[in-house]
């Protein structure tokens, strides 16, 4: 697998982890689902799945931080 395929779908975590907007996630949450993204990521790149897995929980708990992923605001 290209490296360019590998930063498309790193990137793809970030926007994957958001998506739980829609039931107000914890950290916790988006932390979840990226290590899980990130380790089928790194497991069908041929790479370190606990590798990809700490990358994509780490992406996903911090996307909010960046505001990458901000939840939305109810009025």
């Amino acid at each position: 697998m290209s490296k360019k395929l590998v930063l498309a779908l790193g990137l793809g975590l970030f926007g994957l982890a958001g998506c739980t907007q829609g039931i107000n996630p914890t950290d916790m949450d988006r932390g979840l689902i990226g290590a899980g993204v990130g380790a089928t990521a790194a497991y069908v790149g041929g790479h370190n799945v606990a590798k990809g897995a700490a990358i994509g929980a780490a992406a996903g708990a911090l996307c909010d931080d960046v505001r990458l992923c901000e939840p939305t605001r109810r009025y």
